[in-house]
């Protein structure tokens, strides 16, 4: 789980300790918010509401108007009497008195529910706005006796702590939902927060109080740990600014300024003890904000240290003075609400990379070198930091282009027969890159198998799916956070801090298998990082509404990637992703999981009539959710879940509406991520904001995050590649696509380097080069041969070296690779680089793959077209390249990038391609053996093409031998085994052989 990697480090919360300190081996403490006068005053004003309510109600209505209905059995007389004053009242009582009736049943509702801290309140029928009202007084009144430690578990703090074995920590938690009530309060008084900072802003500008002299400069003293509670930017922004999430603005006014003990503000969650904070002009409240010429409550010596503080601001060395300071605070009060901002006196904002610190002024102009350095040698850094969004659509990528392959040789779509799927060049290319480098599919097989293994050992003991709020990958250990303690976990998987997280370390998810079950929690989706950890969030199981707030371009970006992962991430079965109002174009990725809705209207109008269906199909099959329907006998083909993006914020009426449907989403297997522009937003379980720097904040869940996103730009060139997949996106009649590479294959091309692919790998013209280095050399040059139009160097450095590796050791290989290759007579380098820094062969080495292609291109397209001899031998040529499969004798581990290739797709076409038009070559003379001769040459490489066996059935037909064709019938029967033969292999043997049952039959 989330670790510092120094000993200086401290948690999230601005726990700290001494640069020389060791390591904590305890679990970190949990942020315990005091209670403020206000609180108790609206818990104070909350009961006495409730009070009124339920009680004052009834006894005023008891002792002022009395019983309401007859005192007997009304007769038809009744009916026909004059409606008096009395009659009406009556009437009226009546109906006070149904409706204190349902608001008492609200509060009880809500009362439960917030007591217990689990699950969702229930719905009261026809209680709107009186459950709401409800929800509000009882979370006001609870809110001075909980707190989110007490209640729930928690996101931020997960893996602090260390067991008695020192075995990797398990997740800690300290303020997941559980009290949602009180949350909407807090909420909604954070919004109230906001408005009233907007509010001071908009006089503060008008009033021109815009400069303030030194003197009137506030500062803060960051105070000791009391209890377990410890000084936090975000709890004295929220003490003293009435929002937490200016806490930027604090950290901007003092980040790199030496503090009293000599130590810098370098990060907003590492602050120490006794450091000064200078404070935004409007920070108001608390004898901890003072001046440094009035402070008569500290000693001399902290007023001494306040004053030297005060002398390395931009005030006292010229640089902007309070300008910059309400630029700053501007900048913040934009930044909380979304919106992108420069940092007063340090240029524009950086974008940190998950797992790096952020930059100092003094390293920022080293890294912008590096950057104006490598600019034409960089990938989108947003894919290379989503390792599982990367592998997931690298698959689905795969897969795409092997449908279109098979599409293309059986249906001749495009005719594109064998050839290249097209080579992406600008962007895409890019976006191409960086999945291959970001790519972790062994992280998605890891987490699939252990995920399915789970549901599977669960289910051998009939134990129900406990549900899953979250899930943490950290260096492979897999945490998961449950709504609820759910007892002991089943072996492998161990029980953490206590008993509401359960953990399963890599090396025990290594040992799973493939299980025979279905995808338990197919709504986890990554939301970004935290020091080496991934936060996946269950979608599916979060008890409402979760808001994303922010500017809108950045809510884009994450509801792309959200979006993207789930349409093609490898630990879900089915899914429905309903997108509102964006993402049409996402489409292709997934067409049968992604659908697109115009607008709000229609998506209600659907998930209304869907959840009622889903609440009929959960009580016709008597389960409780979805999570128990996913381990039954029906597990593989209902209980998929839906869940529904909303990128633009609702109307008021429509986020009711949604709210009421997500009430009771959690159970249905339906989850709700909707956008709003303010953040607040009716029915939003979790709130979260992204922030123009990238950051995804939750403060009720105490998260921080480098957001996962997917900006416009390359969620265009993913698309692109998706698209240019799809062969029928070419028109009809287009000529088939050229290979990337053509060989001379007359006498004089004869290669320096040639280099034997397509079975055994053998390489000729080179000496083979000693030590422990001859093997990746060999790998890195298949790689490049199947890559003509070049690769980029961290994609080979990632193929080679999987787990990572650095600059200098891939660079001093490129070294050795070089002069292994060697130059050409005129003193060209045989590997070079083109205009994008990626690695390119010179036409010199050549393989038997690119010949291939080349001899099968100029048969069918080339020469061969006007020249039937030309065409049969060239088919020939062919044909005898082909010793077996691609690289046969690979060793094992060694060469899985070629899992990310479809290049073993293609070769098996090819072959099969150039054995038919060399069959057809042969029959066109009627020369049936040399045709079966062909076809059986093709078979040994692609033995599972059905076009080859019916082609050899025909000719075998050809030569009248009734006999054999009755024994290829048999064999053909056998091969098929328990499947039986496809039915046009069966229709074309009822033709040439009408008795071919009978035949086999008397065989045996």
């Amino acid at each position: 789980m989330p670790r510092r990697r120094t000993p200086s480090s401290s948690s999230p919360t601005g726990d700290t300790t001494g640069t020389t300190a060791p390591r904590n081996r305890t679990p970190q403490p949990v942020r315990i918010r005091r209670r403020s006068f206000g609180d108790f005053v609206k818990a104070f004003l909350a009961f006495v509401a409730l009070a009124v309510l339920l009680v004052g109600v009834p006894l005023a209505l008891a002792t002022q108007i009395g019983w309401p209905l007859p005192n007997g059995v009304p007769s038809l007389d009744w009916l026909q009497q004059e409606i008096t004053v009395h009659t009406f009242l009556n009437i009226l009582t009546v109906v006070v008195w149904l409706a204190w009736a349902q608001f008492t049943a609200c509060v009880l509702v809500e009362m439960k529910a917030a007591l217990s801290g689990v699950g969702v309140p229930g719905r009261v029928p026809g209680a709107g706005p009186s459950q709401l009202l409800a929800r509000q007084l009882v979370a006001a009144l609870l809110l001075v006796g909980a707190t989110a430690a007490s209640l729930t578990p928690g996101l931020s703090q997960l893996g602090q702590g260390y067991d008695a074995n020192q075995k990797p920590a398990v997740a800690a938690a300290q303020a997941t939902p559980g009290l949602f009530a009180q949350q909407q309060e807090q909420a909604a008084g954070a919004a109230a927060a906001l408005a009233e900072q907007a509010a001071h802003a908009a006089a503060h500008a008008d009033t021109g109080s815009g400069t303030a002299r030194q003197g009137d400069t506030k500062y803060y003293r960051i105070q000791p740990p009391e209890g377990r509670h410890h000084d936090s930017l975000w709890e004295i922004a929220e003490r003293h600014l009435g929002d937490g999430r200016r806490y930027k603005e604090i950290f901007e006014l003092n980040k790199d300024r030496v503090q009293p003990d000599g130590s810098r503000l370098s990060e907003a969650s590492l602050i120490r003890p006794g450091w000064i904070m200078e404070m935004p002009g409007d920070a108001r409240g608390g004898e901890l904000v003072e001046m440094p010429d009035e402070a008569p409550s500290v000693s001399p010596d902290v007023q001494q240290q306040i004053a030297d503080y005060a002398r390395t601001g931009d005030h006292a060395q010229g640089g902007g003075g309070s300008g910059a300071r309400d630029g700053g605070a501007t900048a913040g009060r934009d930044g909380a609400r979304g919106g992108g901002h420069e940092h007063a006196g340090s240029g524009a904002a950086q974008v940190s990379v998950p797992g790096q610190r952020p930059a100092t002024p003094e390293t920022g102009r080293e890294q912008a070198t590096g950057a104006e350095a490598e600019s034409a040698f960089g990938l989108p850094e947003a894919l290379l930091a989503a390792p599982l969004l990367a592998a997931g659509l690298l698959g689905a990528l795969g897969r795409r282009r092997r449908q279109a392959l098979w599409q293309s040789a059986f249906g001749s779509v495009a005719g594109r027969r064998g050839m290249e799927p097209p080579t992406p060049g600008g962007d895409a290319q890019d976006v191409q890159d960086a999945l291959l480098v970001g790519a972790d599919p062994e992280g998605v097989r890891l987490l699939d198998r252990s995920l399915r293994g789970l549901a599977a050992s669960l289910a051998e003991e009939s134990r129900p799916l406990p549900v899953v709020y979250a899930a943490w990958l950290s260096n492979g250990d897999l945490h998961l956070q449950l709504a609820q303690p759910s007892g002991k976990p089943p072996a492998p998987w161990q029980q953490g801090q206590d008993q509401t997280f359960w953990m399963l370390a890599r090396t025990d998810a290594e040992g799973y298998g493939d299980a025979d079950t279905a995808a338990p929690y197919p709504g986890l989706v990554s939301l970004g990082t935290m020091d080496d950890s991934r936060l996946l969030l269950n979608l599916e199981a979060v008890p409402g509404i979760v808001s994303l707030s922010g500017r809108e371009a950045d809510r884009a970006a994450v509801f792309a990637s959200v979006a993207a992962e789930l349409a093609t991430n490898g630990w879900s079965d089915r899914m429905t992703i309903t997108l509102v109002g964006f993402g049409e174009d996402l489409t292709p990725l997934a067409p049968s999981r992604v659908r697109h809705l115009e607008d709000v209207e229609a998506l209600v109008e659907t998930m209304e009539a869907e959840t009622r269906q889903r609440r009929g199909a959960l009580g016709a099959a008597g389960h409780d959710s979805v999570l128990t329907g996913r381990t039954g006998p029906a597990q593989h083909t209902r209980w998929a879940p839906h869940l529904v993006l909303l990128a633009a914020q609702p109307s008021a009426e429509d986020a009711v509406k949604l709210a009421e449907l997500a009430a009771d989403a959690a159970r249905l297997g339906i989850g709700y991520l909707v956008g709003t522009d303010t953040g607040d937003l009716p029915g939003a379980a979790w709130e979260m904001e992204i922030t123009g720097e990238g950051k995804l904040l939750a403060p009720l869940l105490g998260l921080e995050l480098e957001a996962q996103v997917l900006p416009a730009a390359q969620q265009r060139a993913v698309v692109e590649l998706f698209v240019e997949a799809d062969p029928e996106s070419r028109p009809e009649g287009d000529p088939a696509q050229r290979p990337p590479f053509l060989v001379d294959i007359s006498e004089q091309g004869r290669p320096a380097v040639y280099a034997r692919l397509v079975g055994p790998y053998e390489i000729i013209g080179l000496d083979t080069p000693d030590g422990e280095r001859s093997a990746l050399l060999h790998e890195a040059l298949a790689l490049l041969l199947l890559h003509r139009e070049g690769v980029h160097p961290r994609v080979l450095s990632s193929a080679l070296w999987p787990r990572g590796v650095t600059d200098d050791v891939r660079d001093a290989l490129l070294d050795r690779l070089r002069d292994w290759l060697g130059t050409d007579p005129d003193g060209t380098p045989r590997l070079g680089t083109d205009g994008s820094g990626r690695l390119t062969l010179a036409k010199s080495v050549v393989s038997d793959l690119d010949v291939l292609r080349s001899l099968y291109y100029e048969a069918t397209q080339g020469r061969g077209v006007g020249s039937r001899a030309v065409r049969g031998r060239l088919l020939t040529d062919a044909l005898v390249l082909v010793r077996g499969p691609l690289l046969a004798d690979r060793p094992e581990g060694r060469y899985r990038w070629l899992t990310h290739e479809i290049v073993d797709a293609q070769l098996p076409l090819l072959v099969a391609d150039t054995g038919l038009a060399l069959s057809a070559f042969h029959m066109e003379k009627d020369r049936a053996e040399k045709a079966i001769e062909a076809l059986n040459a093709a078979l040994r490489t692609a033995p599972a093409d059905e076009r080859l066996w019916h082609e050899l059935l025909r000719a075998t037909h050809a030569t009248g031998d009734t006999g054999r064709l009755t024994a290829l019938a048999t064999d053909l029967i056998g091969r098929s085994g328990a499947r039986g033969l496809p039915p046009r292999t069966e229709a074309l043997l009822d033709e040439l052989l009408p008795t071919w049952r009978d035949a086999i039959a008397a065989a045996g």
